[in-house]
């Protein structure tokens, strides 16, 4: 195989990062996009030459108009999407925002319709399956201070 042939074997997946916020109820931050009509957890795409965990902090910034700490990694998913190619999505650990956190968000009205708290029961009616199961193992992983593989969403059995 010459290099040419191996470099288009190489995967050059997209990858995203978002993170998860809670409120001292426990309820799960969630962000409504202008452009798709389900909601979403916070974060984005990773632009070239940027970490997952700076484009977290980035996007975050961006869409909520805040810039609390971002903590430890909660899962990393593989997803490939027929549509889209493959994808590699962390999620990171936002932990419990203060009151004056929440009251300073100030939404990116280009891209956010809103941001709620939401009881971590109702992901799986307002987020898209996928996503849905991201954000549970996430949830998990954080209750258990383990970070979690996934793929398409599940763990794998080992």
């Amino acid at each position: 195989m010459t290099e040419n042939e191996h470099e288009q074997r190489m995967a050059r997946p997209r990858m995203a990062a978002g993170a998860l916020f809670f409120n001292d109820q426990g309820h799960v931050l969630l962000v409504r996009p202008s452009y798709k009509p389900q909601w979403e957890i916070p974060g984005g795409y990773v632009e070239t030459g940027e970490s997952p965990l700076t484009a977290c902090r980035r996007e975050v910034r961006e869409e909520l108009g805040i810039a609390p700490a971002i903590g430890s990694l909660l899962v990393v998913d593989w997803a490939p999407n027929d549509a889209e190619g493959d994808k590699v999505l962390y999620v990171f650990n936002g932990g419990e925002l203060q009151p004056e956190d929440v009251s300073a968000i100030k939404l990116d009205a280009a891209e956010l319709l809103a941001a709620e708290f939401h009881p971590t029961e109702a992901v799986d009616q307002l987020l898209i399956p996928r996503l849905a199961r991201r954000v549970k193992r996430a949830i998990t992983a954080r209750r258990q201070a383990h970070p979690q593989y996934l793929e398409h969403g599940e763990p794998l059995t080992f």
